[in-house]
């Protein structure tokens, strides 16, 4: 009978301390997708049209963002490993190979943006084509400082330090409602952009993100040990490539199967403009649901990295199943709140009678693979 309430004592300081962890990186991851949502709830006001464009342009834009996450995972478990083994001194040279890393990934994928709309232009009606393209070469600005952001991010999150991701991630949250609106509509001298405006905004909110990152790393008491900006450090391959070894297989399988969800958007871009404003709808309701476990496996992954680097096999194995339980539950209550109301969702986003009817449809669909 002790044996068993041990375990369930465990159990609960477990779950506890994987909630307090993975909240805020479920905010942070939250906002992240967030962008997609404003811009969403943005081009749903300006127009249908502009709907359209940006229910193309942002699941490529969110294939870029996943792939940044999962290649960057690496960075977590890395640091929470040395971080829990007592080897705190080691974590500013990791720090900054990773961000050699992400300069690399962020201006491979800024290019891989430029070239998208040559394309999407095989695919998508021709009276959406502009604002997709104008979307996209937007947001591509935005590719490098997305990848420096999570390699920043990460390293806080690696040290359990999740407190700037929620405020930071939803700091720039605020701030893209106004700029995104200034520039898609063009308020005084500011020329109305439409679906470009809005991905030119999201580029500008992820470099001041960068910045307010980098500046709370750098001036932070708990990460003052960590010399973190203490030199400059050239590129490691050794250790890039460790890092590319730990970070490739995630970042591709992640990549594969937001590549699914473009694969998707294309084909349903040959349909018309309802169907693929109501496809963003649903799919953006889907992606929000997507990233609470991310945001949970994530602060799992740091409480196992921590208790591996302090040989706990039994904490890591405490950590697992406490990661497990709080995916199901909120997976859970994802689905039921898709199913359940997917009209009101959609409601949100666009006032068009027919979008919000076939949004409202394809909702339920996305409940079931909750």
């Amino acid at each position: 009978m002790r044996h068993d309430d041990a375990h369930r004592a465990r159990l609960k300081r477990e779950l506890r301390a994987t909630a307090l962890l993975s909240a805020p990186l479920v905010v942070g991851q939250l906002s992240s997708m967030g962008m997609n949502v404003i811009d969403t709830v943005l081009a749903g006001r300006h127009g249908t049209q502009t709907l359209a464009a940006i229910g193309v342009g942002a699941p490529a834009w969110s294939v870029v963002i996943l792939l940044c996450i999962g290649v960057l995972m690496a960075v977590p478990p890395s640091v929470a490993q040395l971080d829990g083994a007592g080897r705190r001194g080691e974590i500013g040279a990791l720090f900054r190979q990773a961000l050699w890393l992400a300069l690399a990934l962020g201006l491979g994928l800024f290019a891989l943006i430029r070239l998208a709309p040559l394309a999407l232009s095989n695919f998508i009606a021709p009276e959406v084509m502009p604002g997709v393209t104008g979307f996209l070469h937007g947001i591509s600005w935005g590719a490098p400082a997305l990848a420096l952001y999570f390699s920043l991010r990460y390293l806080a999150e690696g040290v359990a330090w999740t407190v700037p991701t929620m405020v930071i991630g939803a700091g720039g949250l605020v701030l893209l409602l106004p700029l995104g609106w200034a520039l898609m509509d063009g308020v005084g001298p500011l020329p109305e952009l439409g679906a470009g405006g809005l991905g030119l905004a999201t580029a500008l909110v992820l470099w001041t993100q960068v910045a307010a990152m980098a500046t709370t790393l750098a001036r932070a008491r708990r990460c003052a040990d960590l010399g973190l900006f203490a030199r400059f450090d050239a590129p490691d391959a050794a250790a890039i490539g460790q890092l590319l070894k730990l970070g490739l297989p995630m970042g591709l399988a992640i990549f594969m199967e937001g590549s699914l969800f473009v694969a998707t958007a294309l084909l349903i871009a040959t349909l018309g403009t309802v169907p693929i404003a109501a496809h963003q709808v649903a799919i953006l309701a889907a992606s929000a649901a997507f990233m609470v476990p991310l945001g949970v496996a994530m602060g799992t992954t740091v409480r196992v990295g921590q208790a591996a680097g302090a040989g706990d096999a039994e904490g890591v194995r405490w950590a697992a199943k406490a990661g497990w339980i709080i995916g199901f539950a909120t997976q859970t209550a994802s689905a039921l709140v898709l199913a359940l109301g997917g009209a009101w969702i959609a409601a949100l986003i666009t006032d068009d009678p027919a979008v919000i009817a076939m949004a409202a449809t394809l909702m339920l669909f996305a409940a079931v693979f909750q």
